[in-house]
């Protein structure tokens, strides 16, 4: 194993410790400190993309028990621009969230934009969704985009390839992404921020581990599971989790990105996992589907046209508290835009709670009960 120099700081702002262990599996809870805060994790945070979580103010956001949420560097460069964000000095002050962001590096849009771009070994060349100008973006200028936007964890910018049996085109992404990986960590100078490197490697675990071992050199804050969620079926992306998660350093946060699901999130906290995001929430709330802990309840259809029941009865959150589901219904039947807001607002709040129950359940040593216990009752059939 060749050795990498140490980073030239020393980032005093942002730690993280272990605090719990469930005794039957890799799961664990934790502490993160960052520069606004600290973030008890296993932690769900919502999908703030363009400096906003859909639908929800900050206000809902800390009334849901968001304690993180993400945001995105390629859709802020385009809209509204660094030079904004930078005028209010950070997005925390530009969106009025005074607690911790991390910011995805974008490598997850470029791959999603593959007939508009071209990947080279210098960085990625495509044209702009909004108003098709040319943009141009490198392991260096996306370290110069998050910490002028001040994030609390920026990501390196990582080749995110499709689900492929090629494992000659994993290897080359692979090897790019650690290329740029280090160009990355080398351009990286904010103290007060923290730097998450990135595995890749496809559905093939030998090559997820030697990514996992040459990324670990680098010497991250932190270190992500990336390239899943992207096409490949469940089994191998369960697989993958189970492989690498548990290998990924005991003393650092482990981010699986885009996993986003309650069942997901069980799997991959019983292998060790502590950070999550995904736009499910916001996305089923705008169809008017919510998440409950019997499973999707489609608020919408005909049969909950005179019901007086909450989404979720027992749920706390602002939308249960006070509206029925034919209010719901009502609303957004009639294309009101309230009514995707409050289902949204539901299900960012089922989400957050539901892994902070989770968190609960491993510091009583009960996570494999508490498993169990859901998945008896939870079903993906909408109802």
């Amino acid at each position: 194993m060749k050795t990498v120099a140490k980073r030239k700081f020393d980032n005093k702002t942002f730690g993280f410790e272990v605090t719990a262990r469930d005794p039957k599996t890799h799961a664990r809870a934790g502490l993160m400190t960052t520069a606004h805060g600290v973030v008890e994790t296993p932690v769900f945070m919502p999908v703030g993309t363009q400096g906003t979580v859909k639908a929800l103010t900050p206000r809902d956001l800390q009334e849901a028990g968001a304690e993180i949420i993400l945001g995105n560097t390629y859709h802020l460069y385009i809209r509204p621009g660094i030079d904004i964000i930078q005028k209010f000095g950070s997005l925390h002050r530009f969106m009025a969230w005074e607690g911790p962001i991390l910011t995805d590096s974008g490598g997850f849009q470029v791959f999603s934009l593959s007939r508009l771009r071209e990947i080279s070994e210098e960085g990625a060349r495509f044209h702009s969704y909004f108003d098709g100008k040319e943009i141009f973006l490198t392991p260096e200028k996306v370290i110069e985009i998050q910490e002028a936007i001040a994030s609390d964890i920026a990501m390196i910018f990582d080749e995110c390839p499709p689900a492929t049996q090629d494992k000659k085109r994993i290897r080359h992404s692979l090897e790019l992404t650690l290329r740029w990986s280090e160009r990355a960590r080398k351009h990286h100078k904010r103290p007060d921020q923290a730097l998450f490197g990135i595995i890749q490697g496809g559905i093939f675990n030998d090559l997820r581990k030697e990514s996992l071992e040459r990324t670990v050199e680098m010497d991250f804050d932190g270190y992500a599971l990336g390239g899943l969620c992207v096409g490949e079926l469940k089994d191998q992306m369960l697989d993958v989790i189970s492989t690498v998660t548990p290998k990924m350093p005991e003393d650092k946060p482990r981010y699986l990105m885009g996993i986003g699901t309650p069942v997901d999130f069980l799997d991959s906290i019983e292998q060790g996992a502590d950070l999550f995001d995904c736009v499910n929430p916001t996305r089923y709330g705008r169809n008017g589907t919510a998440f409950t802990r019997g499973g999707l309840r489609v608020v919408r259809n005909g049969k909950y046209q005179k019901d007086e029941k909450p989404i979720e009865e027992g749920c706390t959150c602002y939308t249960c508290r006070h509206f029925s589901r034919a209010y719901l219904r009502h609303l957004l039947n009639a294309e009101e835009m309230l009514g995707p807001q409050l289902v949204s607002i539901h299900n960012v709040t089922f989400f957050v709670q539901f892994v902070r129950s989770i968190r609960q359940a491993i510091r009583e040593g009960r996570f494999l009960k508490f498993k169990k216990d859901f998945l008896n009752n939870f079903s993906f059939e909408s109802r």
